[in-house]
């Protein structure tokens, strides 16, 4: 696959599982892509959660998304950084898919809100893919 028909698969298929460490103990976790492009996969989670801390103390992460109706699941390796945007985050709440941001947004003060919701970024992570015919195959990597 090229990167941008992996940017598509992630894009149509925006449940991901994310992959993190506490220590020495792997924590993976439903999430919810926000979007994916050339500027990297975004999504976000709330700093009172453990995810946040777990990429504070260790950004490294994989993600996995999966297209089940062609068989194909993409996993992506990196870092992940935390992007302190307000603007991206009004643009994350204001989309159409977040209206259930809304609530939370509205019910504290905006500056609150801007402190408790993380938005997370992996930028130029290592994508592989796996389906049932390359099961066996030597893993080929496409840089995001």
């Amino acid at each position: 696959m090229t990167k941008q028909e992996i940017l598509e698969l992630i894009n149509s298929n925006p449940v991901l599982f994310l992959a993190t460490a506490e220590g020495d103990q792997p924590r993976v976790r439903g999430m919810l892509l926000y979007k994916a492009d050339e500027s990297g996969i975004v999504f976000h989670s709330g700093t009172m959660k453990d995810v946040y801390r777990q990429v504070l103390n260790n950004p490294k992460a994989e993600l996995c998304f999966n297209d089940f109706k062609r068989g194909i699941q993409v996993r992506v390796t990196g870092e992940l950084e935390i992007v302190d945007d307000k603007a991206l985050m009004d643009e994350i709440c204001e989309h159409p898919t977040r209206q259930f941001l809304r609530g939370w947004r509205e019910s504290s003060t905006l500056d609150n809100f801007y402190q408790s919701f993380a938005v997370f970024r992996l930028k130029g992570g290592q994508a592989t893919t796996w389906t049932m015919e390359t099961n066996f195959a030597p893993k080929e990597f496409i840089q995001l």
